[in-house]
This record gives structure tokens, sequence and C-alpha cells, in this order.
């Protein structure tokens, strides 16, 4: 996947980030809804993350078509 096509679906999935965290003011958000906004904070998690090991193999002249998208559970147990 290149670059690009990773910010398209960053962008896609922020889109409807927004939009579920949109209609979660004032009534909340039904469970499948709560569990469909996890899920696109997981994806975008994992994106941003496989955009990084992309950009790092660049800037150490490595082949960035190497990098592969890690599983959420490794994604998400990352330090902040």
């Amino acid at each position: 996947m290149a670059d690009g096509d990773i910010l398209s679906r960053i962008d896609e999935l922020v889109s409807e980030e927004h939009e579920l965290r949109s209609r979660a003011i004032g009534t909340g958000l039904s469970s499948d809804d709560r569990s469909r906004l996890a899920s696109v904070e997981q994806q975008l998690d994992q994106c941003w993350d496989l955009l990084r090991q992309r950009r790092a193999r660049v800037e150490f002249d490595d082949d960035p078509d190497q990098a592969t998208a890690r599983p959420i559970s490794e994604v998400e147990s990352y330090r902040q």
C-alpha cells in the first residue's frame, strides 16, 4: 500500500470517526456505534503506524514496501 493510499484510508476513517462522535453529542451512541468507533480508532492507529514505518524506511534508504501493518494488539499497546 502506497503512502497516498494510506493517507486516503486515514481520511476516510477520520471522517467516519467525526460522524460517529457528532452523533454521540446529546443522545450518546448505541452499543454498535460504540463498537464501530472503537474499531475505527484502532484502524487509525494501525494506519498511522504503517505510515510511520514506511517513512522511516525511506529516511534510512530502505524499501518502504517492506513495511507491513502490525496487529492491532501490538499497535494499541504502544506507550504515548
